[in-house]
């Protein structure tokens, strides 16, 4: 018997406790395998960002990353004691500082890039490629038309 079908089907049938229950598991199983790299969800996000738009302040790492200020802070200092990022004043605002990646952080950020990649096919076994990418396609599209409420998601 399936595990779904222990389910009432009141609940089973609502798309947003589907993907709570789906969101609950797949944020255990990336934690899992972020913990056996040393790491944490807020290390590749800040690492990813990092990567992808270059060095940046620390509001605007938890504006890409999604990641509270004060996680940012904590997450920057623990990245800083890896040797992952630097850590230099802004040459514009010396009241603020700009975070950049070291080599050592690109490597690290490969690493997770694995465990993470990992997780997906374990957490999407059950769907092909384009099912993983309609699936995809379709959350994205959620989650835009979320951020555009007024009461959407703040970062």
């Amino acid at each position: 018997m399936s595990a779904v079908a222990e389910i009432p089907e009141r609940l089973v049938t609502k798309p947003s406790f589907l993907i709570t229950q789906l969101a609950v598991h797949a944020r255990r199983i990336v934690s899992d395998g972020f913990a056996e790299a040393g790491a944490r969800g807020y290390h590749y996000r800040i690492l990813a960002a990092l990567d992808e738009f270059g060095p940046a302040s620390q509001i605007d790492l938890g504006r890409r990353g999604g990641v509270d200020r004060s996680d940012v802070v904590a997450a920057v200092n623990e990245l800083t004691a890896q040797g992952y990022v630097e850590r230099t004043p802004d040459p514009d605002d010396r009241r603020r500082n700009v975070v950049s990646l070291t080599k050592a952080g690109a490597r690290q950020l490969r690493r997770m890039d694995q465990v993470l990649d990992a997780v997906q096919d374990n957490l999407l076994a059950p769907l092909d490629s384009d099912e993983r990418a309609t699936l995809t396609a379709l959350l994205t599209r959620l989650l835009a038309h979320s951020r555009d409420l007024p009461d959407g998601p703040q970062q």
